[in-house]
């Protein structure tokens, strides 16, 4: 119950951070990305403060040596930098850049249809596709 508690508290909060940031707008991080057009550095801040609240957490469940809701933290899957992660972090990149959506936002946004309900639809097939993709030795 716990467990559960924690992910509902951690989703809405993050949800809530999305939707006062403007991130669930994909004109206003699409002008964030403008740089040389409409650039609106807002969410900027956004970003840097969102370090700021998170880096006192991460740092305090590194010293316990666990998650909040107890479980052991997850060890990194690698920290080898290869072709595989650069043309998906390229992908990412690319799709915020067109769409003005990232996942977190995309979800957050589902219940006004449309392009988000395109977005994450087309994100789950890449999802999907990707698993047939071969894994990296």
């Amino acid at each position: 119950m716990k467990r559960i508690a924690i992910a509902l508290l951690a989703g809405a909060l993050f949800g809530l951070g999305l939707a006062v940031s403007g991130m669930t707008n994909p004109d206003k991080v699409l002008n964030f990305l403008d740089v040389a057009g409409r650039w609106d550095p807002s969410l900027a801040l956004v970003m840097g403060g969102a370090l700021l609240v998170a880096t006192p957490g991460f740092a305090l469940a590194r010293k316990r040596g666990d998650c909040a809701c107890g479980d052991p933290l997850p060890a990194a899957a690698t920290a080898r930098i290869d072709t595989r992660l650069l043309a998906g972090s390229a992908l990412f990149g690319i799709g915020w850049g067109i769409a003005g959506y990232c996942p977190g936002p995309a979800l957050a946004n589902l219940g006004h249809g449309g392009e988000a309900i395109a977005f994450v639809i087309a994100m789950l097939a890449g999802s999907q596709f990707a698993r047939l993709l071969p894994r990296s030795p």
